[in-house]
């Protein structure tokens, strides 16, 4: 059962206690200006994640998974993982009020969830989007490897850097293409190149993520729907819009999502996570939108109960208005704060931040240090963890990181961390 801690309970380190309130970060923990060369003890640790690393190939290990194999480490701030800490508050909130206090919880665990559609049909009111229109995934990981291995055929189009998946869990048969941001424009999208080599290489799939997945790299609404116009005679056009709700348009924090879109595009497949705006990894909650016959496709060949209690529980909140008008003042007040926070590490001499309308920024190290050795240093004398890109295509290797925002005192906190280190 959750209970509220005491006050003295909450002001204790320990070790990975993310859970905790982060107000000990300001107050309670020394900050202690260490530089130079890594003692032998944080060699050695140093050295035991970058083996995780190294095991866990082109992705993270988990806080988790570090907590479990290398528990000597105090790990204090999860900068990896890309999640909206007051969004995971609220869905907490919610979860202790009306499913722990109340004993339901043993009704999520033991009963079977509802069927797929059944959930989608749930969902449909909350985006406005007809259920048969709605595939729900146990993550959108599920989901994109569900289309890459239904419905891409010999060769997809994917940008650099990008989320590897899109070309990871292609079918060993699909050519994988690889159209290049150019480093020296802060990776931005440009159509007109794009769409050349589209017309060149005939693709029948192309892979767009908006915000972009390292870089937070952006395509305005007109720009996307221009681009999808030209890119009809694609079979199959897929748009990942798992951090569209932290991408402003103006000035009153207003997203733009194309998910009402499918009828005017039938080729285009939206593909949503909920992991990043919810914060609720841990559920497993995405869904896509695309054609009802392409949908139909998918649940013929299983993908029954593919969703948790837990995660059905989460997708009755997500079309309930109460939920949703506390989750938007959540959502904003977030977004103040990671604005301010990529600006500070913008300012920091050896960095270069790369432009995001995301809620994680890419670092460029423009000193000797590796991004390797700075991640290590952040993550033994501080207990920030964050990601070194090195694995990631399309980026040079030992010069980029990818830093996540978290609440405001741990912004504070690895902001501190990052001007003692770069000194």
């Amino acid at each position: 059962m959750i209970t509220q801690r005491s006050r003295e309970q909450q002001l204790k380190v320990g070790k990975f206690d993310l859970g905790m309130s982060a107000r000990w970060l300001e107050s309670r923990v020394r900050h202690t200006a260490r530089r130079g060369a890594l003692s032998p003890r944080e060699s050695a640790l140093a050295e035991r994640f970058k083996l995780l690393k190294r095991e866990a190939g082109s992705h993270s290990p988990s806080a988790p998974t570090l907590a479990r194999m290398i528990p000597e480490l105090r790990l204090r701030v999860d900068a990896c993982f890309l999640s909206n800490p007051y969004a995971t508050d609220l869905f907490l909130d919610y979860l202790h009020r009306e499913v722990i206090r109340t004993g339901k919880l043993r009704r999520l665990l033991e009963f079977y969830p509802s069927q797929n559609r059944v959930i989608a049909d749930k969902l449909s009111g909350a985006i406005g989007v007809p259920a048969e229109y709605l595939f729900v995934g146990n993550g959108a990981v599920e989901i994109i490897q569900a289309i890459l291995h239904r419905f891409t055929g010999a060769k997809i189009l994917v940008n650099l850097p990008t989320f590897s998946a899109y070309h990871e869990f292609v079918r060993s048969d699909t050519q994988v293409l690889y159209n290049v941001l150019p480093r020296e424009n802060d990776f931005r999208f440009d159509p007109k190149p794009y769409l050349e080599r589209v017309r060149r290489e005939k693709p029948d799939t192309v892979v767009l993520i908006n915000p972009n997945n390292p870089d937070g790299g952006y395509i305005p609404y007109a720009t996307l729907v221009h681009l999808l116009e030209e890119l009809r005679h694609v079979p199959n056009v897929i748009l990942d819009e798992s951090f569209i709700h932290f991408a402003c348009e103006g000035d009153d924090y207003a997203y733009r999502s194309l998910s009402g879109e499918v009828d005017r595009f039938p080729n285009l497949m939206l593909v949503k996570s909920m992991s990043k705006d919810f914060g609720v990894a841990g559920i497993r909650a995405g869904y896509a939108v695309m054609a009802p016959q392409r949908v139909q496709s998918l649940l013929n060949n299983g993908y029954l109960w593919n969703s948790s209690g837990l995660a059905e529980y989460f997708f009755d909140l997500y079309s309930r208005p109460d939920f949703l008008i506390e989750y938007e003042r959540k959502r904003v007040h977030y977004i103040r704060h990671s604005r301010r926070f990529f600006k500070a590490l913008s300012l920091m001499p050896g960095l270069h931040a790369y432009p995001t309308c995301a809620n994680f920024v890419l670092i460029e190290l423009r000193n000797e240090m590796t991004a390797e050795d700075l991640v290590c240093r952040l993550l033994v004398r501080r207990g920030i963890y964050t990601r070194t890109c090195d694995d990631k295509k399309g980026l040079e290797p030992g010069k980029f990181i990818r830093v996540a925002s978290r609440c405001r005192s741990e912004n504070r906190f690895v902001l501190r961390a990052f001007r003692d280190i770069m000194r």
